[in-house]
């Protein structure tokens, strides 16, 4: 069972490379990140036509998730447990999760958190603190589980093309690493540095300054395994080939494969 996260940066301008890579990979499912589009208009016919069911949480001109799936999933929720200190900020579609081949799938997009400091990074963190708290209900049920999606963190100093220049970014600030080494702390296992332990295997590449010619890139899209689906895992990586196409996202599809 393959298992993908994309993040394609507007659903609308990256269908084609979407359809490409979906007809090329053929993964069991896909969890979508930034399809910056309303529910009721997510292209579900052109999906549903290249083989997937799709659930999604879209949303305006920003955020907005979906999973993708070759056979029908059925959806758990479509948000985090609320958090009563959050108002406006909750209405953000950033998170849904389903079952699919008796697997837990949770596609997720985590705050940015810039400028920081900032309200913006005080959300990022406690977003990560909620996600952590669900999680742990989610370990509780013992089934295999993947949390998948744009996590907005580079874990270490590896996972950054040059900590010179992204010092002052709220995905590299102690804060968001303590929070995302938490998280693996209570039982998870990352899927990528599980099958490549050591050196870079970026998964974003901005699209200013010539960062993918030069390979300026960062590891945020991350796949996150309960202990029952590491005990599955066969291997993991990065499809960077669709990073290079023309109008791509500035992420690459990342994936995971369950025996």
């Amino acid at each position: 069972m393959r298992i993908a996260t994309y993040n394609v940066n507007g659903i609308t301008a990256r269908l084609p490379r979407v359809l490409e890579w979906l007809e090329a990979v053929k993964p069991d499912v896909v969890c979508l990140q930034e399809i910056k589009i309303e529910t009721d208009r997510f292209p579900r016919a052109a999906i549903e036509a290249a083989g997937y069911h799709a659930l999604v949480h879209g949303q305006k001109g920003f955020h907005g998730v979906a999973i993708l799936s070759r056979e029908p999933a059925e959806e758990r929720c479509r948000a985090l447990p609320a958090d009563p200190e959050l108002d406006w900020d909750d209405v953000q579609s950033r998170y849904i999760e389903a079952d699919v081949g008796g697997v837990i799938v949770g596609g997720l997009y985590l705050p940015n958190g810039n400028p920081q400091p900032g309200p913006k990074f005080d959300y990022k963190l406690r977003w990560m603190e909620r996600l952590r708290a669900h999680a742990r209900a989610l370990l509780e049920t013992e089934r295999p589980v993947v949390l998948a999606g744009d996590y907005n963190v580079c874990p270490t100093d590896e996972d950054v093309f040059s900590m010179r220049r992204m010092a002052d970014d709220a995905l590299v600030q102690p804060e968001s690493r303590r929070a995302f080494r938490a998280l693996l702390a209570d039982g998870w296992t990352d899927a990528i540095r599980a099958r490549h332990p050591a050196g870079p295997v970026y998964t974003f590449w901005d699209y200013q300054a010539g960062a993918w010619q030069h390979d300026h890139g960062l590891r945020i899209d991350h796949l996150l395994l309960s202990p029952a689906a590491a005990d599955r895992l066969i291997d993991a990586g990065v499809d960077r080939s669709a990073r290079a196409l023309e109008k791509a996202s500035d992420h690459a599809p990342t994936w995971v494969k369950l025996q």
